[in-house]
């Protein structure tokens, strides 16, 4: 957008910070804004380029800014913080992302309702899995202190532990074992809590298109499906497969100088939960799969299996790409042909 004012603003709880250049005295503003006032703020001025960082809030605001006609560029937080040279504060921040702004760079794409109400049910779920897990070896580890040493699955915990709680109750005090038996019918509540997030997940799937699109392709299941379409936005906001591969991180980092340039392991830059699904993905179709693929074979032969793991889920990651940007359904065997 050709001159228009740029305007950086720092979000926080309370008090939001505004950094401008008056374009008409050349006046630098930089003050506090409260949050009731600060969409009033904007309402009236003429169209405005704003800069956030993208924190928490930060799309919620860019919706609100982009309705009044303003165009909103969210920036990754390690972007701006090159931009912030000495004290960091909340006029200092809002200066930085002034700055930063107006620099050409990769802006975060700002998703939907529907979209962070997805990615919070995956983040639901994530928290709901950790604490189950902690529950487990919370109960593995006080029954490994009376002698009762429990095997490695869940299955045959279930399958022991009502016998270990009543060998344990004949030599320890009631309110312990009924606690012990408490915390073990509690994870059965956490399976259920989980189990219905995954049927909300299916409910959306079977209304998406662009879910149950990418679905079609080998290593994508549910989970991966729907926080794919969640997190990464606009997928036209990325000029290629490659490009988004690079934004979750399953691209080989790069060092060099005077030309030579090396490449290492992968990146691990973005969205860990994202990468992990499609790694996860990956390893399950090398496992489960009768026919991986000509491509697949032919790079196991030269190649170890987890590098043949994080090729697929980088492949799988293009693939994704290339049918929620150019909207095409998904083909097997498609070959992809660079033009003349």
């Amino acid at each position: 957008m050709i001159n228009c004012t740029a305007v950086g603003v720092d979000i926080a709880k309370s008090v939001f910070q505004v950094h401008y250049v008056d374009q008409e005295t050349g006046e630098i503003v930089n003050k506090a804004v409260k949050r009731a006032k600060f969409l009033e703020f904007f309402v009236n001025r003429a169209t405005c380029l704003i800069g956030m960082e993208a924190c928490g809030g930060a799309h919620h605001w860019a919706r609100q800014l982009k309705k009044m006609g303003h165009e909103v560029k969210l920036m990754p937080a390690e972007f701006v913080k090159a931009f912030n040279i000495r004290n960091k504060n909340d006029a200092a921040d809002a200066r930085a992302i002034w700055l930063a702004v107006q620099q050409p760079g990769k802006p975060v794409a700002v998703k939907t309702e529907m979209q962070q109400a997805m990615l919070a049910l995956h983040r639901m779920r994530q928290q709901l899995i950790k604490f189950r897990t902690m529950q487990i070896n919370s109960l593995r580890g006080l029954l490994t202190e009376y002698g009762e040493v429990m095997s490695k699955s869940r299955v045959k915990l279930d399958k022991e532990i009502a016998e270990v709680l009543e060998r344990v109750a004949e030599r320890l005090p009631a309110v312990v074992v009924d606690t012990l038996r408490e915390q073990w019918n509690g994870l059965a509540k956490l399976d259920e809590q989980v189990a219905q997030i995954e049927r909300r997940m299916r409910e959306w799937k079977k209304s998406d298109k662009d879910v149950k699109a990418i679905s079609e392709i080998a290593g994508v299941g549910l989970l991966t499906a729907t926080a794919v379409v969640a997190a990464m936005g606009d997928a036209k906001a990325f000029k290629s497969g490659r490009e988004f591969a690079a934004w979750v991180g399953i691209v080989p980092k790069q060092t060099g100088s005077g030309g030579k340039v090396n490449l290492h392991g992968i990146s691990k830059r973005g969205d860990t939960y994202l990468r992990t699904l499609l790694i996860h993905g990956a390893r399950s179709v090398l496992t489960h799969a009768k026919e991986p693929g000509e491509w697949v074979e032919k790079i196991q032969k030269r190649r170890p299996k987890n590098v043949v793991i994080v090729a697929l889920a980088n492949k799988m990651a293009r693939t994704i790409w290339a049918v929620l940007a150019k909207n095409r359904p998904y083909q097997k065997d498609y070959v992809s042909v660079k033009p003349v």
